[in-house]
Protein backbone atom coordinates (compact mmCIF):
# COMPACT_ATOMS: atom_id res chain seq x y z
CA UNK A 1 0.00 0.00 0.00
CA UNK A 2 1.27 3.42 -1.07
CA UNK A 3 1.21 5.82 1.86
CA UNK A 4 3.39 8.17 -0.12
CA UNK A 5 2.04 11.68 1.67
CA UNK A 6 2.97 13.78 -1.43
CA UNK A 7 1.54 11.82 -3.88
CA UNK A 8 -1.56 11.39 -1.76
CA UNK A 9 -1.73 15.56 -1.02
CA UNK A 10 -1.13 15.98 -5.10
CA UNK A 11 -4.09 13.68 -5.73
CA UNK A 12 -6.27 15.48 -3.50
CA UNK A 13 -5.53 18.81 -4.29
CA UNK A 14 -6.91 18.86 -7.52
CA UNK A 15 -11.25 19.91 -7.12
CA UNK A 16 -11.87 17.44 -10.14
CA UNK A 17 -10.50 14.47 -8.19
CA UNK A 18 -12.59 15.74 -5.40
CA UNK A 19 -15.56 15.34 -7.02
CA UNK A 20 -14.34 12.39 -8.71
CA UNK A 21 -13.78 10.75 -5.55
CA UNK A 22 -17.28 12.24 -4.14
CA UNK A 23 -18.95 10.22 -6.72
CA UNK A 24 -17.08 7.16 -6.13
CA UNK A 25 -17.96 6.50 -3.05
CA UNK A 26 -19.77 3.25 -2.18
CA UNK A 27 -20.47 2.66 -5.58
CA UNK A 28 -18.61 1.08 -8.58
CA UNK A 29 -18.72 3.30 -11.82
CA UNK A 30 -17.25 3.37 -15.13
CA UNK A 31 -15.57 6.70 -16.93
CA UNK A 32 -18.65 6.74 -18.76
CA UNK A 33 -20.93 6.63 -15.89
CA UNK A 34 -18.50 9.59 -14.13
CA UNK A 35 -18.66 11.63 -17.03
CA UNK A 36 -22.33 11.78 -17.39
CA UNK A 37 -22.45 12.15 -13.16
CA UNK A 38 -20.61 15.54 -13.67
CA UNK A 39 -22.82 16.76 -16.04
CA UNK A 40 -20.32 17.85 -19.13
CA UNK A 41 -17.98 19.63 -16.70
CA UNK A 42 -15.03 17.05 -17.64
CA UNK A 43 -15.19 14.90 -21.13
CA UNK A 44 -13.84 11.20 -20.85
CA UNK A 45 -10.53 12.20 -21.59
CA UNK A 46 -10.21 14.54 -18.83
CA UNK A 47 -12.06 11.65 -16.36
CA UNK A 48 -9.61 9.15 -17.29
CA UNK A 49 -6.78 10.73 -16.62
CA UNK A 50 -7.81 12.03 -13.43
CA UNK A 51 -8.88 8.32 -12.40
CA UNK A 52 -5.15 7.39 -13.20
CA UNK A 53 -3.48 9.94 -11.09
CA UNK A 54 -5.89 8.60 -8.02
CA UNK A 55 -4.92 4.63 -9.09
CA UNK A 56 -1.54 5.62 -8.52
CA UNK A 57 -2.50 7.23 -5.47
CA UNK A 58 -4.17 4.13 -4.58
CA UNK A 59 -7.39 6.03 -3.65
CA UNK A 60 -9.77 3.91 -6.20
CA UNK A 61 -9.73 0.12 -6.86
CA UNK A 62 -10.50 -0.95 -10.34
CA UNK A 63 -12.76 -4.10 -11.41
CA UNK A 64 -12.23 -4.89 -15.22
CA UNK A 65 -15.47 -6.44 -16.66
CA UNK A 66 -14.59 -7.47 -20.42
CA UNK A 67 -13.01 -3.97 -22.12
CA UNK A 68 -14.98 -1.89 -19.21
CA UNK A 69 -12.80 -1.33 -15.98
CA UNK A 70 -15.22 -0.04 -12.94
CA UNK A 71 -13.74 2.13 -9.99
CA UNK A 72 -14.51 2.58 -6.30
CA UNK A 73 -13.31 4.69 -3.69
CA UNK A 74 -10.35 3.05 -2.14
CA UNK A 75 -11.74 3.96 1.71
CA UNK A 76 -8.81 2.04 3.44
CA UNK A 77 -6.51 4.04 1.92
CA UNK A 78 -7.81 7.25 1.96
CA UNK A 79 -7.99 6.38 5.95
CA UNK A 80 -4.46 4.87 5.98
CA UNK A 81 -2.68 8.14 4.12
CA UNK A 82 -4.59 10.56 6.40
CA UNK A 83 -3.25 8.82 9.38
CA UNK A 84 -0.09 9.20 8.13
CA UNK A 85 -0.59 12.99 7.42
CA UNK A 86 -1.50 13.56 11.23
CA UNK A 87 1.33 11.06 12.08
CA UNK A 88 3.69 13.34 10.35
CA UNK A 89 2.35 17.15 10.84
CA UNK A 90 0.20 16.52 13.76
CA UNK A 91 1.70 13.91 15.88
CA UNK A 92 -0.12 15.45 19.33
CA UNK A 93 -3.28 14.01 17.58
CA UNK A 94 -1.86 10.65 15.95
CA UNK A 95 -3.11 8.41 18.95
CA UNK A 96 -6.56 9.55 18.25
CA UNK A 97 -6.78 8.38 14.76
CA UNK A 98 -8.68 5.17 14.39
CA UNK A 99 -6.40 2.89 12.28
CA UNK A 100 -8.18 0.31 9.33
CA UNK A 101 -7.55 -2.82 11.60
CA UNK A 102 -9.22 -1.06 14.64
CA UNK A 103 -12.47 -0.48 12.27
CA UNK A 104 -15.35 -2.84 13.00
CA UNK A 105 -19.01 -2.88 11.21
CA UNK A 106 -20.33 -3.45 7.83
CA UNK A 107 -17.11 -1.44 6.14
CA UNK A 108 -13.98 -3.72 7.60
CA UNK A 109 -13.07 -6.27 5.86
CA UNK A 110 -12.67 -9.26 8.06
Amino acid sequence: MNTDPVLFAKALADETRQEIMTHLCCVWLSVGDLVDKMDGKVNQPTVSHHLKKLEDAGLVSVRQEGRNRFYTLNQEQLTVCCGVLVSAFAPDYAPQVIRPDEITGPQSRS
